[in-house]
């Protein structure tokens, strides 16, 4: 069998350590450690991560936090006005065989919350996503952060993003 021209290139040590990360990462050990302090709290989801790792649509509740300028993102609009039938279709999207994004794992489920694990493929991160249905301003808050590192190379944005775009193709 003949290996990939940049497995080739590798050294065996380079190689080995690459083994090494996978395995690490399919046996669980770059998890990390899920947190206890999710939900909603007096109208209020947790906070953006302190590293450039999160995404939160109330981040302009707490700009005197580090990276929170960079962790704003729009909150997700209610389908047919109703933001608990967006958490549904959320919902909906994310879990079975048709799942819109891949490694999506629903811890909680409620009417008006939702909290989704989302792990890699590869190396077994997760990031933790948290969805709720804000009755006073009619719309679908959210905060998605990663457990471990320092940043995500916009993953936790990018998967809010598309998960927008399924939700605007199902209405």
């Amino acid at each position: 069998m003949r290996l990939p021209r940049w497995l080739r290139g590798l050294s065996s040590l380079s190689l080995a350590a690459v083994f090494a990360l996978v395995a690490s990462g399919q046996s669980g050990l770059l998890a990390g450690t899920p947190p206890t302090d999710l939900g909603v709290r007096d109208g209020r989801l947790k906070p953006p991560s302190l590293a450039p790792n999160s995404v939160s649509s109330q981040a302009a509740l707490h700009v005197s936090r580090p990276h929170a300028v960079a962790a704003a993102i729009a909150p997700l609009p209610a389908v047919d006005g109703d933001p608990q039938a967006t958490l549904r279709r959320i919902r909906s999207l994310l879990e079975g065989p048709t799942a819109v994004l891949p490694g999506a794992r629903i811890i909680e489920a409620r009417d008006d919350y939702l909290r989704v694990e989302f792990r890699t493929f590869w190396l077994g991160f997760v990031d933790d996503a948290e969805f709720w249905a804000d009755p006073a301003t009619g719309v679908v808050q959210l905060r998605s952060a990663s457990r471990l590192g320092e940043g995500d190379m916009g993953a936790n944005r990018a998967r809010i993003e598309k998960l927008r775009q399924q939700l605007a193709a199902a209405s």
